[in-house]
């Protein structure tokens, strides 16, 4: 079974070994790993270790926790580190209004300057969203968006939202949440979408699946969230994990290494 992981924070501090955490995946059937850095901070690192991996690559940009830090200096960083080999998206950039750890006016700006820049390298952009959903729809529906696509990252919202978002001609992408006991209105929106627009992701090191909820998250785990998929669609989960590995190749535009 081939699986993809669409979202692992492998260059945070706080995720132990990348190189360890690499070989478990590997071991259960991962072929392909997106890592989004989340600041100026931790992006470099993202980039060193998609470059040293043939099946991982990078994604650069400000989270909206630190779209207060994304001075024009910092931008211009990002800009560059959007360049280089093996970063394959804008992100994770986004709304955050569970926080507010930067205004939302900040959030908002900083959003629309990464989609610009996705825009101009022709590039996808992976988008955070908490609390945000009608300020977040707002701005992907407007005109400063248009010609932008991405993935909308551990989806939690409803499937109206979701098949706005697919119009739109964005990806939906879920976590270890999908799998909680809680999540029934989640798992019922799920299980409204189209295959072909999903993809499967762990957020590592948050979000662990069950039965591993507590432990910290790795991308071994992401074949829990293609189970739980597979589970709702009514579809083998061989044929889920076949399914979102393709989708990862067309969203990201990238091919898996044979």
């Amino acid at each position: 079974m081939r699986l993809t992981d669409s979202h692992c924070h492998l260059a945070m501090p706080d995720t132990g070994d990348a190189a360890m955490a690499l070989e478990r995946a590997r071991a259960a059937g991962v072929v392909g790993i997106v890592v989004p850095g989340t600041q100026l901070d931790d992006a470099p690192a993202a980039v060193a270790v998609a470059q040293l991996h043939a099946d991982v690559w990078a994604a650069v940009g400000f989270h909206p926790h630190e779209a207060k830090d994304c001075s024009d200096e910092a931008f211009a960083r990002i800009a560059e580190l959007a360049r280089q080999p093996k970063v394959v998206a804008i992100g994770e950039v986004g709304l955050d209004y569970h926080y507010d750890h930067s205004p939302r006016k900040t959030q908002r700006s900083v959003l629309l300057r990464h989609m610009a820049l996705a825009r101009q390298l022709d590039l996808p952009v992976i988008i955070h969203n908490r609390e945000s959903t009608a300020d977040l729809l707002e701005i992907l529906e407007s005109e400063d968006a248009r010609g932008t696509r991405g993935i909308l990252h551990s989806f939690t919202e409803s499937a109206d939202v979701a098949l706005r978002l697919i119009e739109l001609g964005y990806f939906i992408s879920f976590s270890g949440i999908i799998t909680f006991k809680s999540a029934d209105a989640l798992r019922e929106a799920a299980r409204r979408l189209p295959p072909e627009r999903v993809l499967i992701e762990t957020d590592t090191p948050y979000l662990a699946p069950a039965p591993f909820r507590g432990r910290p998250n790795e991308p071994a785990f992401v074949g829990r969230v293609a189970e739980q998929l597979a589970a709702l669609w009514n579809l083998p989960p061989e044929e889920v994990a076949e399914r979102t590995t393709t989708n990862f190749e067309t969203a990201f535009r990238v091919k898996i290494p044979a």
